[in-house]
């Protein structure tokens, strides 16, 4: 059975929130199209919300649930 690629903006948007859960820069982006870019940082924004609520670990998980 093959497996299934994930689309590209949404591996970008969980990248982002994890950056941002963590609590790294957002100057730290990888991509630099403007496009993949708003994918990533819309990600880190809300990793960052997260962690500034306070979420970490399994508590982060529920706030993105696409990181199972």
């Amino acid at each position: 059975m093959k497996k299934q690629k994930r689309d590209r903006t949404s591996t970008l948007f969980n990248r982002g929130f994890l950056a941002g859960i963590n609590g790294r820069s957002r100057e730290e982006c990888p991509v630099q199209t403007i496009e993949m870019r708003s994918h990533w940082m819309s990600g880190w924004r809300e990793g960052r919300e997260a962690h500034w609520s306070g979420m970490s670990g399994v508590s982060a998980i529920q706030a993105n649930p696409s990181l199972h």
